[in-house]
């Protein structure tokens, strides 16, 4: 077995692994890295150009591991393309944003290889992504393999309970078993109930480090959930309006739940909650889903609940803050041309109103610079908003969709790997795993590829 690490940058980024698997080749995700632009954002595909690529699976549709699926589909346009059924709804509508984006950034930051695919490509993409229930077993040897009656490994997507149709993908072969367990959840969240990958075996086993710099003890989201709640409340008794910046698949019907329980048991009243068109489309799939969907509350129908409000991009100018409105806007890292961003410039600077982060924010990201500041300190928030001087109300609340340090160590206990690949993570993360796999497992082997590097098991 040879993996080779695509993912441009030591870092979260570019999230993709290329896996030669007993003469057949796959991609695991092909995501684009949310802090760089145009070709620079890509996985290293070119490294494997000349490889035939029999399948290309995808783990869930958040951009860090789906955003590039178009320019790998015109590399292999003969391999399958795999996700579950579930993503399948969301995929098409997350990549056609992309172009919009794209096209916008073309614009105002000329960038002259945007938009790095088309709306005509992701429609012929269309035709050939094939969407799959949990738990099925699926033939992957490419189209040419299967006519000529040669054996082809098995792989199966398992629930992984991040976002929406999120999955680790097992692949079977004759002597071999490898588990990647792209981003999972092992906790219920809000909705999503926690992964189901309960009965997993595997040789091999590439997982996610993301948490593994996080300090303390072990991870309370209910703890987490009600500091959220009474924040709220106080924010609306002082009529203070608040901006919670989220992504749009996952996060913000999370955040919506959390709303929708506070409004039903009387801690929040009736009002119309602000979001944005791209989270609207997602928590309308979230509801249409909801009973396809491994969930708590699975009657909950987030548009019935709340008063749901696209609030459109001239809007977030005019509106007015004074009566204590609250705001579940994109993007979570508060990144230029966004709603959250937008938003933010008008909040920052102004003391009765807050900013509630609810997950992670990366330092080199508005977001990140925003939360290291203290009150009163003036700080560069963003190439388009400059210098300002913040003396709004900042709370932090970790409502992470990610798998605990200690919660993913068990998960390797019981997987009983040979080999463990670490990544999605900083050096810091995957420098915790290292450490404890290497006490706690001696006889496993730890490899943490850079990118580029060619692995073999």
């Amino acid at each position: 077995m040879k993996i080779l690490n695509l993912n441009s940058d030591t870092d979260i980024g570019a999230n993709s692994w290329f896996v030669e698997f007993e003469n057949h080749n796959i991609i695991l995700d092909a995501g684009t890295h949310p802090k760089r632009e145009g070709f620079k954002s890509l996985p290293m595909f070119n490294l494997v150009k000349n490889s035939e690529i029999d399948a290309i699976a995808i783990s869930h549709c958040h951009h860090d591991h789906i955003g590039a699926l178009p320019i790998a589909f015109k590399y292999w346009q003969k391999a399958h393309i795999l996700l579950t059924d579930l993503s399948y709804f969301i995929a098409e509508r997350v990549l056609h944003n992309s172009v919009n984006v794209m096209e916008k950034k073309q614009d105002e930051l000329g960038i002259k290889e945007y938009p790095l695919y088309t709306h005509d490509e992701i429609e012929r993409l269309n035709t050939i992504i094939q969407g799959f229930k949990y738990n099925t077993p699926i033939e992957w040897a490419s189209f040419h393999k299967k006519r000529s009656g040669l054996w082809s490994p098995i792989l199966e997507f398992h629930d992984a309970g991040h976002a929406l149709g999120s999955a680790g993908i097992l692949l079977r072969g004759k002597k071999n078993t490898l588990f990647y367990t792209g981003d999972v959840s092992f906790r219920d969240q809000t909705i999503l109930k926690g992964a189901r990958f309960n009965n997993i075996k595997a040789d091999v086993l590439i997982v996610e480090t993301t948490r593994g710099n996080r300090q303390g003890a072990i991870y309370d989201r209910k703890k987490e959930i009600e500091l959220f709640c009474d924040a709220v409340e106080r924010a609306q008794k002082r009529k203070t309006s608040i901006l919670i910046p989220t992504f749009a698949l996952g996060r913000t019907q999370e955040i919506l739940a959390i709303l929708a329980s506070m409004t039903k048991s009387g801690r929040l009243k009736q009002q119309p909650i602000y979001i944005g068109g791209l989270g609207r489309v997602f928590t309308e799939i979230y509801d249409l889903q909801a009973h396809r969907t491994n969930r708590k509350f699975p009657d909950l129908q987030l548009r019935q609940e709340l008063n749901l409000t696209v609030l459109e991009r001239e809007d977030l100018l005019t509106i007015k803050l004074n009566k204590g409105n609250i705001f579940v806007l994109t993007a979570g890292m508060m990144n230029e041309n966004t709603a959250a961003h937008d938003m933010a410039m008008r909040i920052i600077e102004q003391e009765k109103h807050s900013i509630f982060f609810v997950g992670y924010a990366d330092p080199d990201t508005p977001a990140g610079r925003l939360k290291a500041t203290k009150p009163g300190q003036t700080f560069f928030f963003s190439n388009i908003g400059g210098n300002l001087k913040r003396k709004c109300n900042i709370e932090d609340f970790d409502l992470t969709a990610h798998a605990d340090k200690f919660d993913m160590l068990h998960f390797i206990s019981r997987v009983k790997p040979k080999a463990v690949i670490l990544g999605h993570g900083s050096d810091i993360a995957i420098r915790w795993f290292q450490e404890q796999i290497n006490k706690n497992f001696p006889k496993v082997k730890v490899f943490q590829p850079k990118p580029g590097e060619m692995i073999e098991i």
